[in-house]
């Protein structure tokens, strides 16, 4: 076990809400072959940019960065939908992080409520829990099709904890990046950020190497019992 504790739980912890892309799943490997092969069908080479270019990086910040290279007539939504169509055909070649399925089958299995908060579209989110085979686990998934402001404003997670039925406090948040652990801490979840693939939180409650050590949290002398 490799962990970092800074703060215990202020209360009873009673479900897991999952950030995915970098979390649950490898999936950013995918994404940058979407974006080069979705830009070349709309006439851009893109084989100039270092692998994974955009690792981490709101689409819309990449549409930004990346229009200037499409010809004028391709609309935002036209090259995201591309993008997503590729990514979605090509979900058989995801894999799971380390840990990340047995953990969640070992949460279902103490009755914890689980749910994915995602910053990728609903095509996306379902393609990766799809390729993981955890749609049975999850009490539902929010993607960014589902909320007027993605990660780091707080509406997702205020979604999530409103739908699980829970305070905020009483939801752990599973993040990866620092725009998600960003928007977890303003909503008021109990923040774990996870290390391998991510990092640089400023201020989660819990950083990990693995992501069984969420387990630990809901172990009895971790949860007020």
């Amino acid at each position: 076990m490799s962990r970092s504790r800074i703060r215990e739980p202020s209360g009873r912890l009673a479900a897991v809400a999952w950030d995915i892309d970098g979390t649950l799943i490898d999936s950013e490997p995918l994404h940058h072959r979407a974006l080069l092969a979705a830009c070349k069908a709309l006439g851009t080479d893109l084989s100039d940019l270092p692998d994974q270019a955009f690792r981490g990086i709101h689409m819309g910040d990449v549409w930004r960065q990346i229009s200037p290279r499409l010809a004028s007539e391709v609309s935002e939504a036209t090259w995201l939908a591309s993008i997503n169509a590729h990514y979605v055909e090509a979900r058989g070649s995801l894999i799971a992080l380390p840990q990340a399925v047995a953990t969640i089958r070992a949460l279902q299995r103490l009755g914890i409520l689980q749910a994915c908060v995602s910053n990728s579209s609903r095509s996306v989110v379902d393609a990766n829990i799809d390729a993981l085979g955890i749609g049975d686990a999850m009490a539902f998934s929010l993607s960014l099709d589902d909320v007027a402001r993605g990660k780091p404003d707080p509406e997702p997670y205020l979604a999530a904890c409103m739908r699980l039925g829970l305070e905020p406090s009483q939801v752990v948040a599973v993040e990866d990046s620092r725009a998600g652990a960003i928007s977890a801490r303003a909503a008021g979840l109990h923040v774990v950020g996870y290390r391998p693939s991510g990092g640089g939180f400023d201020d989660v409650d819990l950083e990990i190497d693995q992501l069984a050590d969420v387990l630990t949290l809901f172990h009895p002398a971790a949860n007020g019992s």
